[in-house]
């Protein structure tokens, strides 16, 4: 429920990703069983998912299946995609551990970053990429200036 007693209504003042992915099903079996998702709703239309909403962590994700015809087209029909979504996770190492068990392909290994977070970057079997993280050390931001420069070998 978002407050308004109806679960699939907009959530205000929230920001959501709108994944388009070619077999929208497959794809929220595959973030249930990978992330941890739980659906809060689907939509056929013509024989595809026209619309459905993911919960993932307490944020929401939405998705609907590939409609070339109304230029919505996948990661896999564009050759990539430029997004990252970021979600933070109460254990990014044992939801990492899950990930790649489910077909998730690691881009970059889990490690504690410098900003305070642990995280790393993957791609699901349908193009999208992910940085999967756990907030783990508050840093005030004049020292996440001074330890990225030292990381880059600059000057503070």
């Amino acid at each position: 429920m978002n407050g308004h007693g109806d679960p699939c209504a907009p959530r205000p003042g929230g920001v959501a990703p709108y994944l388009i992915v070619s077999g929208a099903a497959a794809a929220i079996d595959f973030y249930m069983r990978a992330l941890g998702a739980r659906e809060r709703m689907r939509l056929e239309h013509d024989g595809r998912v026209g619309h459905a909403e993911l919960d993932v962590e307490g944020g929401g994700i939405m998705l609907a299946d590939e409609f070339p015809e109304r230029q919505a087209l996948s990661p896999r029909s564009i050759g990539g995609t430029p997004v990252m979504i970021h979600i933070y996770v109460r254990d990014v190492d044992a939801l990492a551990v899950r990930a790649r068990a489910e077909g998730m392909k690691e881009l970059r290994a889990v490690e504690t970053q410098f900003y305070g977070d642990r995280g790393g970057l993957f791609e699901d079997p349908f193009g999208h990429r992910w940085w999967i993280a756990t907030h783990v050390e508050d840093v005030a931001p004049d020292e996440i200036r001074r330890r990225a420069a030292a990381l880059h070998g600059l000057a503070p």
